[in-house]
């Protein structure tokens, strides 16, 4: 197995508080500008006739606030290219995957064809005089088994040969004895990426394997 990388998404957070701050500042915006424009036609119409407003402060008001407006407005446009560039990421991202394989945890394993092992990696929380992984068909009759003998704590990949098995679905159970007790463990089966579901706004994925979809946040590696 090629291990690519751990995967840990949390786009969709960033883009929900990214828009929630450009919602308020959309707001705001607007709430000022209704508010200069008051107080502009308040000042005009109860200035004194016989001492009206220089027109040089009159014009610097007028300037200033649209300079806001612009800069307002500036900010408005970067945040759109930010959510679009971020959207097209995912999207390309999302299209790399398809065919690669992902380790989701599961217990269950789909065999096709001239599918020669079932991999998978176990997270094993102490360090194990003895641990195994076992190999149910739908029938629940064992078919095989891995034994990977002591082990320190940490991930443990494990292949099984499933040259020889028939297509179709299997249950694999990961046990390890640790200090003396037999205990299940964590299990992250490879399953081949068929096609990738993208968010709202391309924010968002779900990998679509086979046995069903997935999150990015439950895909513990990806590999080729």
């Amino acid at each position: 197995m090629s291990d690519v990388s751990s995967v840990n998404n949390n786009a969709s957070i960033f883009n929900q508080i990214n828009a929630a701050n450009s919602s308020s500042t959309q707001q705001t915006s607007q709430s000022d500008s209704d508010m200069f424009m008051e107080l502009l036609i308040a000042q005009l119409q109860n200035q004194d006739p016989t001492s009206p407003t220089d027109t040089d402060q009159f014009m610097s008001q007028v300037t200033e606030m649209s300079m806001v407006e612009s800069l307002v407005n500036m900010e408005t446009a970067i945040g759109d290219l930010s959510n679009s560039l971020l959207s097209s990421q995912n999207a390309l991202q999302a299209s790399s995957m398809v065919g690669q394989n992902v380790f989701v945890e599961s217990d269950s394993a789909m065999v096709s064809a001239g599918q020669d092992t079932i991999d998978g990696v176990v997270e094993l929380p102490a360090s194990a005089t003895q641990v195994r992984v076992q190999v149910f068909d739908q029938n629940d009759t064992l078919v095989g088994t891995v034994e990977l003998g002591q082990q320190a704590a940490g991930d443990l990949e494990y292949s099984f040969d499933s040259s020889q098995l028939p297509a179709g679905e299997y249950r694999v159970v990961a046990q390890a004895e640790i200090g003396g007790e037999l205990q299940q463990l964590d299990n992250f089966i490879s399953h081949p990426v068929e096609s990738v579901t993208l968010g709202q706004n391309g924010v968002g994925m779900t990998v679509n394997t086979a046995l069903g979809g997935a999150s990015m946040n439950d895909i513990k590696q990806i590999a080729a």
